[in-house]
């Protein structure tokens, strides 16, 4: 089993396979528009413009999972988005991202990684490699422009 086995809904409504993603490196963020972190969506978008073209791609999932950060609905979240922050990579509808009703493609991650994998607050990262794979993990505190996030996506693209 690899990420690629998992879907989502679009922030639209519409089926976002992970299969649509096969031979790109994903960076899957949970996301929240009304936390202290928001303000990571301009660095995500940063990384989404830097390395686009080269196989990458940005996987937001709205979140409210943390401290209610994330009320709204999937349209007044996509407006947030754009709005605020340009924000252009692929979203997809409100998700669970802790505990038993996690999406599945969360649980998978704490499957392979252990219960310390799981999301601890907004802005969460994970980046999937080109096979679908787990190979990093950051938390909400490494932001997007990090060295140590920028590197790791720099060797998944190799």
């Amino acid at each position: 089993m690899s990420a690629h086995d998992f879907s989502f809904a679009s922030i639209d409504g519409k089926p976002l396979k992970m299969t649509d993603f096969k031979g790109k490196v994903v960076l899957i963020v949970n996301t929240a528009s009304k936390c202290g972190l928001t303000p990571q969506y301009a660095g995500l978008q940063a990384l989404h413009e830097k390395f686009a073209a080269k196989g990458m791609v940005v996987l937001g999932v709205p979140s409210n999972d943390f401290g209610g950060q994330e009320p709204d609905s999937e349209a007044e979240i996509k407006t947030f988005c754009s709005t605020n922050y340009k924000v252009a990579f692929p979203m997809t509808s409100k998700n669970k991202v802790i505990g038993v009703d996690a999406h599945p493609l969360y649980r998978w991650v704490v499957e392979q990684a252990g219960e310390t994998a799981a999301p601890a607050w907004n802005f969460h990262k994970y980046l999937i490699g080109r096979d679908g794979e787990l190979v990093g993990i950051f938390g909400s505190k490494v932001k997007p422009d990090d060295a140590e996030l920028t590197a790791a996506i720099e060797e998944a693209l190799k």
